[in-house]
């Protein structure tokens, strides 16, 4: 079973209040953050998969003009509750309400940790299609090449798989979608972690 939205819409209270200031912490995401930052040019960005908001508040006081999307309904009413100022959507990462070339920089930061791996290039695909031409994506995963089932965390029972992937097999399908790259940052796993590192990729689309 991967029942993402029954699991997260139980836990999404808790998980915020858990995670939301957890970036701040980590030297991993602070830097993934700070690079997309930098190279991402002026227009929209969208937090797609954004959860209960704690990036998408991250980039608005970077000065970004960033909303953020999620599949989970529960995850869009507390992001929405604690940043009443940004905008937070439901809606599906397969199947986006945006036009073509529509955002200048997006993220996929850990929102596809339940999408197994023949469904990414479809994924991939529609963040291709929403992106301008020198647009930016980023893509925060785990590293290694299989699937756990996550039945509890966040003090809540969960039915989740949670898979992970080799970086150069991200790449890849990437690449093969018409992505360009521009930088992978990796960490190994912090004590008591069970995977066994994560990975953050920025790329960049140069064609139509």
């Amino acid at each position: 079973m991967n029942d993402i939205q029954g699991s997260y819409n139980a836990a999404a209270a808790d998980y915020h209040a858990i995670l939301k200031d957890y970036h701040h912490r980590d030297p991993f995401e602070r830097g993934a953050l700070d690079y997309f930052a930098a190279v991402v040019g002026p227009g929209p960005v969208g937090d797609l998969g954004c959860g209960t908001g704690r990036i998408t508040i991250d980039l608005a006081q970077r000065g970004l003009d960033v909303f953020g999307v999620d599949l989970t309904p529960g995850m869009i009413e507390v992001a929405r509750a604690e940043y009443p100022d940004l905008r937070f959507e439901v809606a599906s990462l397969f199947d986006l309400e945006l036009k073509d070339g529509e955002l200048a920089g997006a993220l996929a930061w850990y929102s596809l940790v339940h999408t197994p791996g023949e469904d990414l290039p479809a994924v991939f695909a529609e963040l291709f299609r929403v992106l301008r031409p020198g647009g930016h994506l980023l893509h925060g995963f785990k590293v290694g090449g299989g699937v756990r089932h996550l039945a509890q965390a966040y003090g809540h029972e969960l039915d989740l798989e949670v898979y992970s992937y080799a970086v150069p097999d991200v790449l890849d399908l990437l690449t093969n979608t018409g992505f360009t790259e521009v930088a992978t940052l990796t960490r190994t796993a912090f004590p008591g972690e069970k995977d066994a590192a994560q990975a953050a990729v920025i790329v960049q689309k140069v064609s139509l």
